[in-house]
């Protein structure tokens, strides 16, 4: 049986035990699902080293996005920091945050209840940084306010 029969036989399980059928794979792998028309899900199996990628896209940042929120993301690429063993990207066309997460398909075939709330948890660290950048961003635009008011200006 080849990695891409295992997969397939492997979302057929997750099919079954969520009773999402949109659960299902291209041609090539490539399993794509809008959960809660909040976040697009996608899952590709990377047959050479028989991993899933499972990758989130999470929000779209702006232009004009503070470098606050870019620190805090690079922390949690390089440290680790709140991102649960994934790290996220940038899309550079459109500035989308891309979560990214490997997972073991030998692992997660043996156990489906585990991917299924592994997933949620996810789903849960991406609303957590959501808020975070939301949070971030706005502190970041009520301190450069404060800093004009003081007649300082931005240094750049």
């Amino acid at each position: 049986m080849s990695n891409m029969d295992d997969y397939r036989a492997f979302l057929e399980e997750v099919r079954k035990t969520t009773g999402i059928e949109s659960f299902t794979s291209d041609e090539g792998g490539l399993v794509s699902l809008n959960v809660d028309e909040k976040y697009n899900v996608n899952f590709q199996l990377v047959e050479e080293t028989n991993k899933v990628l499972c990758f989130i896209e999470v929000c779209t940042l702006n232009k004009d996005t503070p470098k606050n929120v870019y620190r805090d993301l690079l922390v949690g690429a390089l440290f680790g920091q709140d991102t649960a063993g994934g790290y996220f990207t940038i899309e550079p066309q459109t500035e989308s945050l891309i979560y990214n997460y490997f997972f073991d398909l030998n692992e997660i075939s043996n156990d489906v209840e585990n991917f299924i709330d592994t997933i949620e948890k996810m789903l849960q660290l991406c609303d957590m940084w959501i808020e975070r950048i939301s949070t971030t961003a706005d502190n970041d635009k009520k301190n450069e306010e404060l800093i004009n008011l003081n007649g300082i200006g931005m240094m750049s």
